[in-house]
């Protein structure tokens, strides 16, 4: 017999430990360990079996236990205790509240807008490193006090729970998620009743959203929800899974994200008196349509035209591209995304042209059918950014259509490196070391760093393989699950309890399996890897998890190819693919690991976020020079895989580059970890350990990431965003109209005629260029520009200039029809090969930046 209908029912707390309650549904727990201690302490066999959920422990605890509990004075002690620290930890003047004394401008309110958020694991929705990177995003958030809202979806099945069946095949599973069972708060009006946002679907339908409430520490999340009564039932399963269903349905979400994500954010501020957001975060192209819902709000409530609402919501948002490739942007027919937003079903003030002009794909090569939720997204964002050097490098050569005439150094996608938050993924042995040794765990004290060096090389190798024997237990534990669910019965699971040494030098290698991350690199060679694995005095063992796209059939054949080698007899003891990688098990399996393997397709790693925890974990990164890697590896902090750049056949290049990987574990990793001394310690290795700590610890925090953002970006765009709503939208009206004048007259805008003079015919650094420009303007005013001469190396037989600097030309005076004349003096300061030329470009105080128009006129 089944039941019709189901409900979560939370036990009701006596009044002396009420407060387990608050401690259990702030998430901050998931990264604090007392809090953690405190739940583990109530029945620790029990905190195991529920999977170290406080909210389901509660559950679990019968109402005698409960009364128990509430009864003992040490227990009740110790839930006061917990109780006092979370409020002052919520209540605590933190680093943004010294930084907004300074910064008049500094916002009030961030909204950060995410598709996935991966907090912990009893909160599944994430998929990987996009949900992680927003996750640890929000955490760090609320460490230094930074008033952030998240917004997502909730997703009533998550992702998926992955296993493998007896051929090593990828298998999904979609565990129904109950939101009342898992720490979250549904949003209710006054009267009690679950507040709604709604959003109008084609066919005179309305989709209806619940909103949820996670509470990360300091930081509310809002996560929406479709499954609720009054939508048909297509409607109700639109948030089901994460990343599920085919483009309908994904646009559906994408609506909802970011047109209800906007009106979450306001029924959430009209509920507690929050203050709106001034700046908004768009964490990839998924939300993109919050920006066509503010402007739609501006619209109708300030009178403002398109035009005038585009600008000010564009000064400020800021937009946030994670994808090197682009097969990683979502992109719709725009046939489709006009049924859903154009015509009758336009929101309010956007009409049906202006929304698809804003994701068209008008640049070479581009197919003008599609909508790009990306290029939507950096067309409504005053500011933008990729997450690593490299990435904003190919990220601005990516987009660089959308200015056309400029190098793609000046497209005005900037980058900061993404972080990770050390509380969620360093090891508890590892704050205890810090604390032993140095006087305190504090990550964000800099001078702990450059303490590295006092702690006992004994405590740190003794600690090291604490940890590695720790994921030696767990990948036992959890291969000895897979296998009984592949099928095999407990009298062939006995080998698994000899999987593994704690001795043996281990290699960590976990994340998504797209093809360009080659899961099969360390493949290439299947005979010399089993004699890295095998060899009898420096053997090698590796790690290995990852999930692939359900819809991904090269993905699922990669794990298969991958988990069909770690069953063969002769290595199964040395090399293991554990399935369902998520939050739980990274956080034995960095710690675990002496290294940490990354062999991307360069330059398509984004960041890549994973070996910044093994690296504070103590372990070293072997990688290729990629995301991250290739602006802070320093040739004493790990290895960098030689790659075979200009190689195009692309097994040959795999050949290549799996060569070098497994001559760098022969040759250097391996003997550099068995090289020890007398007391059993490897000095060499122990220095490399030492290195990294000390130098790359500040700078993977993801306490650093965020105050990168405050202070680059989200106060630059909350002054953008005053700059343009003051006195009634004045700067809007007036920036809108200047745009329109610009690009109306922009044709006719050129440069006539240039003169240069110099000294002597023997050109010297030192001597002084002389600039003449005479420009023709049409209609725009000679202050509404800006003209430059840029000066720099020449390429012998192409002239295209390097390594230059644009410098300013000041007019002097103006004729008829328009034609001015601009000069100026440029010292040269360089020797070899010296050109230049001479531009002209808009110029409008409250532009983000000069390239924001994508207008320039070259000479």
């Amino acid at each position: 017999m089944k039941a019709i209908r189901r409900f979560s029912v939370r036990p009701v707390l006596p009044e002396p430990i009420q407060a387990l309650g608050e401690i259990a549904t702030n998430l901050r727990w998931s990264w604090y360990s007392p809090a953690r201690d405190l739940f583990a302490g109530i029945d620790p066999d029990r905190w195991e079996r529920v999977h170290q959920d406080p909210v389901a422990l509660l559950s679990a605890l019968s109402a005698g236990e409960l009364a128990d509990l509430a009864a003992d004075p040490g227990f009740v002690a110790r839930v006061e205790e917990a109780k006092a620290d979370l409020d002052a930890y919520m209540s605590a003047e933190r680093w943004y509240a010294g930084f907004r004394a300074e910064q008049q401008q500094a916002p009030s309110a961030i909204a950060y807008f995410s598709p996935e958020f991966g907090i912990t694991e009893v909160l599944p929705q994430y998929s990987g490193g996009l949900g992680i990177l927003a996750g640890d995003h929000l955490k760090a958030a609320s460490d230094l006090g930074v008033p952030i809202v998240g917004v997502g979806l909730f997703y009533k099945t998550g992702y998926f729970k992955q296993s493998l069946n007896r051929d090593g095949w990828q298998v999904e599973d979609y565990p129904v998620l109950d939101p009342q069972g898992l720490p979250l708060h549904l949003l209710r009006e006054q009267d009690g009743t679950p507040c709604v946002v709604t959003v109008d679907m084609p066919g005179g339908r309305t989709l209806r959203a619940h909103v949820w409430r996670a509470q990360v520490g300091r930081v509310p999340l809002l996560l929406l929800d479709s499954d609720v009564p009054g939508n048909e039932e297509a409607l109700r399963t639109v948030t089901e899974r994460l990343y599920g269903g085919g483009g309908e349905q994904r646009l559906q979400q994408e609506m909802l994200l970011g047109i209800g994500g906007v009106r979450a954010l306001r029924l959430w501020s009209r509920l507690t008196g929050a203050p709106a957001p001034e700046v908004f975060h768009t964490n990839e192209g998924h939300a993109g349509f919050l920006g066509i819902e503010r402007i739609s709000e501006l619209v109708q409530q300030h009178g403002l035209s398109f035009e005038e609402a585009r600008e000010a919501t564009r000064a400020g948002t800021v937009f946030t591209t994670h994808t090197p490739v682009p097969a990683g942007i979502d992109r719709f027919d725009a046939t489709l995304v006009q049924l859903y937003l154009g015509g009758e079903q336009a929101l309010p003030g956007v009409p049906t042209e202006r929304l698809l002009a804003l994701g068209a794909e008008t640049y070479e090569g581009g197919d003008r059918g599609v909508f790009n939720m990306a290029v939507m997204g950096l067309r409504l964002a005053g500011r933008a950014n990729g997450v690593s050097q490299l990435h904003g490098q190919v990220s601005r050569g990516m987009f660089d259509g959308l200015w056309p005439g400029f190098d793609d150094a000046e497209v005005p996608i900037t980058s900061i490196t993404n972080g990770v938050h050390a509380p969620t993924w360093v090891d508890d042995r590892v704050f205890d070391l810090a604390r032993e040794h140095l006087g305190g765990g504090d990550l964000e004290v800099s001078e702990k760093w450059d303490e590295i060096a006092q702690v006992p090389g004994e405590r740190i190798w003794a600690t090291k393989r604490e940890m590695r024997a720790q994921l030696v237990a767990d990948a036992r534990a959890r291969l000895r699950r897979s296998w009984a669910k592949r099928g095999a019965s407990e009298a062939e699971l006995g080998w698994t309890e000899q999987v593994l040494d704690p001795d043996v030098l281990t290699i960590g290698f976990a994340r998504r399996v797209p093809t360009y991350k080659r899961l099969t690199l360390m493949l290439r060679d299947p005979e010399r890897l089993k004699r890295l694995l095998t060899d009898p005095e420096r053997p090698v063992q590796l790690v290995i998890a990852g999930k692939s796209h359900p819809a991904d059939e090269t993905g699922k054949q990669l794990i298969q190819q991958m988990v069909r080698f770690a069953d063969e007899h002769d290595v199964r003891h040395r090399i293991v693919f554990l399935p369902n990688y998520g939050i739980g098990m990274a956080q034995s399996l960095y710690p675990g690991c002496d290294v940490w393997l990354n062999n991307p397709l360069r330059p398509f790693e984004a960041s890549g976020t994973s070996g910044m925890k093994a690296a504070l974990n103590g372990g070293l990164n072997l990688s290729i020079l990629d995301g991250w890697w290739d602006e802070w590896y320093d040739g004493e902090n790990g290895w960098a895989i030689p790659t075979a750049d200009g190689v195009h056949d692309p097994d040959r290049r795999d050949d290549i580059e799996a060569a070098a990987l497994y001559d760098l574990i022969e040759t250097q990793v391996a003997p550099r970890f068995y090289d020890v001394d007398e007391h059993g310690l490897p000095q060499r290795w122990l220095a490399m350990l030492r290195h990294t700590l000390a130098t790359l610890g500040p700078k993977v925090l993801a306490t650093r990431m965020v105050r990168e953002y405050v202070e680059r970006l989200y106060a630059p765009a909350a002054a953008g965003g005053a700059a343009v709503t003051v006195d009634d939208f004045a700067g809007a009206r007036d920036l809108a109209a200047y745009e329109a004048r610009v690009h109306a007259g922009w044709d006719q805008v050129r440069v006539e005629h240039v003169e240069g003079s110099l000294p002597s015919d023997s050109v010297e650094v030192g001597q002084t260029l002389h600039v003449d420009a005479y420009v023709h303007l049409d209609g725009l005013a000679p202050q509404e520009v800006a003209v430059q001469v840029v000066a720099g190396t020449a390429a012998l037989g192409t002239d295209d200039l390097s390594d230059w600097e644009a410098s300013p030309l000041s007019l002097v005076e103006s004729y008829d029809d328009g034609r001015h004349k601009f000069s100026g003096d440029l010292t040269i300061e360089r020797t070899g090969q010296f050109g230049w030329t001479v531009r002209v470009l808009p110029r409008h105080e409250l532009l983000a930046s000069p390239a924001t128009l994508g207008l320039v006129a070259n000479a």
